[in-house]
């Protein structure tokens, strides 16, 4: 009794605990990349798959009888022992493909008859528990293959630069051959020996039918390996993030990623030409990320660019994975969250004026303004004012907790850290993230007539590179997404209008162009450069820079990221646009010139189709009732004209700012006309506006080069194009302007107050700094 059960735990549990490589493959189960394992072996993890070829050559060549005994082959057995006997040594083992493993697995190469008797009771005791196709498994596994190739899957790609199962019957023999003498591949040694094992177990395979008279032939023709070859580098960085990832993932250090093997080869060659280019300009990395939508899946990894023997370019580095300067990658977020909440709609003009709140003075790119800018131009355009206006209307606390619950998750610092600079890449975030965001947008949108108009929480997710059924969101809810489908809807039909590169903005004009709804970035200093696109298909992430935070001039989204952005789409299937929204929409009464929600006063209407909550937006607060003259050419008052004799008509009013730079790009912006001679002053609004500086503004005049600190050029507006303004700094008086608004003063270091008087008595104020040193 105490026999069986010592017999029956004399098996370990696991057979072989020697580290393996880690490998991943594609989603056709093409093998992409695969690392030396921790011993300095080229050992692949367990494969249950074994080539029938394998079979055949190593049963024929090791066990002929491997399919008819229990571990144990006497007759071989008695065959060995009689040679052996005969040749007064040991010429011919007796061990069976079985035993074979036991002593693999023990790792024990003495030859003893106890150790022998060890192996046939262990083996006897695997029959029971292993099928003979898990027990050939374990074999090809883990046997030896020469030099520090262990495995049959190793060996494969090692010695012939494929998998296994697409070696030929010349090349399996080769390798059948191998464990019973692993020394005899070495580069121009032994490799007479070789050939001649090679072509007597080709003769065996023929006297056994297991291959023809012409195989056999041709087999023997087929040279045998040289060097061993490089295993295959077509995504390394992935390989980095499933090492890191391994241990949440699973025991395993092989999984079936689902890239696309072809398109990660052609994707990484694409980023490979224009890094080729940008290199001499001193930019060295760049990462493309390409998604399916439908499922999340990771279809190309181009973690950096593969220049391993280059120490200086940080190949190594994963920048997909790494947190970077977003620079404008987020507004479109903030517009879709502002359109979901009826905050505005997306015609809505927003303010584009220099704007400083507290220390902070956001500047457009292009340095101008426009005064007023519709929100989707603004978009479009990547205007930077107008972004932080309307992140000062919805919060960035508010917008913080946005980014999060749409799948942003490298905001480790309190939303008062990035304030208003958030919207223009005061954070930073990972391409995994910002693609999985946009992913989670397009694939909301395409389900919104599958789910009639509800919104499903499993649809925000991250990005996924291993291929999952089910997506379970607890983190969100219907009641707390924070984007609906029509907003996302506006929100990408916004993004299209970008002008692309080198195409100025003929695109449309080709029927096979693809409409793709894109967005740069780029982060303060030119440190990185950003382009995402979205089709209902797709999403391809790309960014440019230096990993090591280096700016260089030219660093600019759309001229580093967005060619490569267009390039990879061009690898990509043509699908049609977005569906429009068939559930949870509304029609709004819309002002024509101010794009919000008409009031009485404004003359031109639309009823346009609009996201759910545009009911909620604001009215119109620029069009007013006027009353002029009977000619139509002054304003009146009822102190200077009867009511009968007055015209009323509906004005579009902007303040004295916005108009001041308005008017300069919109010929057909009538200003508001003065009042009739003899009318009492009776102007209601803003009449005049300090342009600059702004409230509290602290200021550094550098030197000229003569030496003597410059000027410092003061800006205002007035209704009045022909008012006079009478300027004062620090109660002296200073001169007086009159159509053109701007005075150039030099004020000494300090604190003053700059004060703007018309001739009507109305005036305004405003305090600021000159600083003595440039503030750090």
């Amino acid at each position: 009794m105490g026999l069986l059960i010592w017999f029956y735990f004399s098996l370990p549990k696991k057979l072989f605990n020697a580290p393996t490589s880690y490998v991943i493959e594609d989603a056709a189960g093409n093998l992409l990349n695969a690392t030396i394992a921790a011993d300095g072996q080229w050992r692949f993890p367990y494969n249950k798959n074994v080539p029938q070829k394998f079979i055949d050559c190593i049963t024929t060549f090791e066990d002929k009888r491997f399919f008819k005994h229990p571990g144990v082959d006497p007759v071989s057995i008695g065959r060995a022992v009689v040679k052996n006997i005969k040749n007064k040594g040991v010429v011919q083992g007796g061990s069976t493909l079985t035993m074979q493993v036991i002593r693999l697995s023990k790792q024990d190469d003495k030859r003893s008859i106890w150790n022998k008797l060890k192996e046939s009771i262990l083996a006897v005791r695997l029959e029971m528990s292993y099928s003979k196709k898990e027990i050939l498994a374990l074999y090809a596994s883990n046997a030896p293959f020469g030099s520090n190739v262990v495995g049959l899957d190793a060996a494969a790609w090692r010695y012939y630069g494929r998998s296994a199962d697409k070696l030929s019957w010349g090349e399996m023999a080769t390798l059948a051959v191998l464990p019973n003498a692993p020394a005899l591949v070495h580069p121009g040694k032994n490799r007479d020996v070789l050939l001649k094992k090679r072509n007597a177990l080709l003769d065996k395979l023929l006297d056994a039918g297991k291959i023809d008279s012409s195989s056999c032939t041709l087999a023997k023709l087929e040279s045998l390996p040289g060097n061993p070859l490089p295993l295959p580098q077509y995504s390394p960085h992935l390989l980095q993030r499933f090492i890191k990832d391994n241990k949440n993932l699973s025991n395993s250090t092989k999984i079936k990623t689902t890239l696309d093997g072809a398109l990660q080869k052609n994707v990484a060659a694409i980023v490979q030409q224009h890094q080729a280019v940008s290199k001499g300009n001193g930019i060295n990395n760049a990462c493309a990320l390409v998604l399916d939508v439908e499922t999340g899946n990771t279809l190309a990894y181009v973690g950096n660019i593969y220049d391993p023997l280059n120490k200086e370019m940080e190949s190594d580095v994963d920048v997909i994975a790494a947190p970077r300067s977003p620079g404008s990658a987020l507004k479109p977020i903030l517009y879709a969250a502002m359109l979901s909440d009826g905050l505005i709609l997306p015609n809505s003009i927003i303010p584009d004026i220099p704007t400083q709140i507290g220390s902070y003075a956001p500047q457009n790119f292009d340095l101008g303004y426009d005064g007023a800018v519709p929100a989707n131009r603004a978009l479009a355009r990547s205007l930077n004012i107008p972004a932080v206006k309307l992140l000062q209307q919805y919060k960035y606390q508010r917008f913080y907790e946005t980014l999060q619950q749409c799948g942003i998750t490298t905001l480790n610092r309190n939303a008062d850290t990035y304030g208003l600079s958030l919207i223009l890449g005061g954070c930073e975030v990972t391409a995994w993230d910002i693609a999985g965001v946009y992913a989670s947008m397009a694939r909301t949108l395409n389900h919104q007539t599958k789910n009639h108009g509800k919104l499903d929480p499993n649809d925000f997710h991250p990005p996924y590179y291993i291929a999952r059924q089910t997506t379970d969101n607890k983190q969100l809810s219907a009641n707390n997404l924070p984007l609906d489908a029509t907003s996302i809807y506006f929100t990408f039909q916004a993004m299209q209008e970008v002008m692309r590169p080198g195409e100025e903005g003929l695109w449309q004009q080709f029927t096979s162009s693809q409409k793709i709804a894109w967005k740069t970035g780029t982060s303060f200093g030119f440190r990185d450069g950003w382009a995402i696109g979205v089709t209902p298909k797709n999403v391809v992430a790309v960014w440019v820079g230096n990993t090591d935070g280096e700016g260089r001039p030219g660093l600019i989204g759309v001229q580093t990221a967005a060619p490569i952005l267009f390039d990879i789409f061009r690898l990509l299937p043509n699908v049609n646009w977005f569906e429009k929204p068939k559930y949870n929409y509304s029609f709004v009464p819309v002002c024509r010139q101010s794009g919000y929600r008409a009031n009485i006063d404004c003359p031109d209407v639309d009823t346009l189709f609009m996201p759910p909550n545009g009911t909620k937006v604001p009215q119109c607060v620029y069009h007013k009732i006027i009353h002029l003259d009977a000619k139509a050419n002054f304003r009146v008052t009822e102190q200077c004209e009867s009511p009968s004799a007055m015209q009323h008509k509906s004005w579009f009013i902007l303040t004295p700012a916005m108009e001041y730079y308005y008017k300069q790009k919109n010929a057909d912006y009538k200003v508001l006309p003065p009042f009739k001679a003899g009318c009492e002053f009776a102007e209601t609004g803003k009449v005049m506006e300090i342009i600059y500086p702004q409230p509290d503004a602290k200021i550094y005049v550098p030197l000229e080069v003569s030496g003597q600190r410059g000027n410092t050029v003061f800006t205002a507006a007035h209704r009045r194009s022909s008012a006079k303004i009478f300027w004062s700094l620090d109660d002296n008086f200073i001169g007086t302007t009159q159509n053109f608004h701007q005075m150039a003063l030099n004020p000494s270091p300090g604190i003053h107050i700059i004060t703007l008087v018309d001739e009507n008595g109305l005036s305004v104020s405003r305090q600021f700094e000159i600083l003595e040193k440039e503030k750090q």
